[in-house]
This record gives C-alpha cells, structure tokens and sequence, in this order.
C-alpha cells in the first residue's frame, strides 16, 4: 500500500514456494505497508472466521442477468490489463461475487485492486502484503489457515473483502475511515482519496436511491 496513487515502486524480486516451485517477478503496483495487526476479541475472531470460509460461487453464477451485464460492462476496463478474456471474466466473476458476500460495491473492490496491485496476481509489497488485493500473511493466522495460498483468485479476494468489511463495521460505515485503516494510515486522506479517484475508472450508473454499500451478509461484530 502507498499513500499517492501515481507511484510506482521499483520492480524487486520474489521468490516463492509454490507446489511448482516457481518463482515469481513482482511486479510493480504493490502498495500495501503499514496494516497493523491487532487483538481481536474471541467473537470477532469467530465472525471473520466465518466469513473466510470457502465458499465457491455457484457453477453458473457469471450467467445470472445481473452479473452478466456487469462483466460485459466491465471487462472492457479491464483488457488492457487481463489480456485473456476467458481470464478476465472469471477474475471479474470471481469479485463481483466476493465483494457482493461481503457486503460490498463491487466496483469499490476493482478500485481497491487497481490502486493496491494494478491487477497482479503475484503482487508482493516491501511489508510482504500479497496478491490483488494485497493482503497481509498474518490475516491467514489470525482468522484462517497459514497453510492458505494468498495468491490464490478467491482466497486473496475473499480475505480482501473481509478484511475491508471488518474495518467498516469498525468504523460504522465511514468508507474513508475504514480505507485508512486498510491502508494502515486511518485519518490521513491520501490512501482513500486515492482509492476514491481509481473508483471513477469503474462505477456504473446506479439507482440514485439505492446505496453505495450493499447490506452486510456475513455478521461481524465490531471491536
């Protein structure tokens, strides 16, 4: 994570075990820093716990007409940066699905992902934060499974959201808050305004009384 959206780290190298052994360039765009890692109460533990869990999209999830016609909006956006069509569909899939169970504007997650990893699967940050949406290892120890693969699609993209949905029901609702919080720089307006801004790149025309935010659909209790 950074704190200005037009800067771009030099690219480092990253080595990592995979069940290949494969190692991987890290790309540039990896932004996530100063997340910091607190005590959680027992029942929030249980709650992101909860919401963690895997719990693949159905088989034909990307054909229900709503979601259809979002990819079909937004994967144009997105060729330039997931040449594959085939690939970026299911990427896209894969988010609207995510951030929809979490209770979050799918189009805030895609700004999330822009600013934070510029679409790199393999995004590695100097804090060690991984893949899209740049999430940090001790996530999977505190709420998951150390052994889970953060550069996985859906686990990276499931820990992500609920990550962000944690930090918004922490902060009641207040978005610029809670991006601070992602960021690791709560208060400060550059990490938010910056997501903010990337978030131009993708929202569609929406029902001026439907909100940004769509009802949470995992309970997590606050702090």
């Amino acid at each position: 994570m950074t704190q200005h959206v037009h800067r771009r780290p030099r690219a480092a190298l990253f080595c990592l075990c995979l069940a290949a052994a494969a190692a991987f360039v890290v790309p540039r765009g990896a932004y996530a820093g100063a997340q910091v890692e607190e005590s959680l109460a027992p029942s929030v533990v249980a709650g992101l716990a909860a919401a963690v869990s895997d719990m693949p999209a159905p088989a034909n999830y990307a054909q229900r007409g709503d979601v259809r016609a979002w990819i079909e909006v937004m994967s144009p956006r997105l060729a330039a940066r997931l040449p594959s069509t085939a690939e970026r569909n299911d990427f896209l899939a894969t988010v609207h699905y995510e951030a929809t169970r979490a209770g979050l504007d799918p189009e805030l997650v895609l700004a999330v992902i822009h600013h934070e990893s510029g679409f790199h699967k393999y995004a590695v940050s100097s804090a060690d934060a991984r893949g899209y949406m740049q999430v940090m290892p001790f996530w999977t120890r505190l709420i998951g499974n150390s052994q889970q693969n953060l550069f996985h699609l859906r686990t990276n993209l499931r820990y992500g959201c609920t990550i962000l949905r944690h930090y918004l029901s922490i902060e009641k609702g207040d978005l610029y808050r809670a991006l601070g919080r992602y960021n690791g720089s709560v208060g400060q307006p550059d990490y938010p305004s910056a997501v903010m801004a990337a978030l131009t790149r993708y929202r569609m025309p929406v029902d001026s009384s439907q909100p940004v935010l769509t009802p949470v659909s995992v309970a997590v209790p606050a702090r």
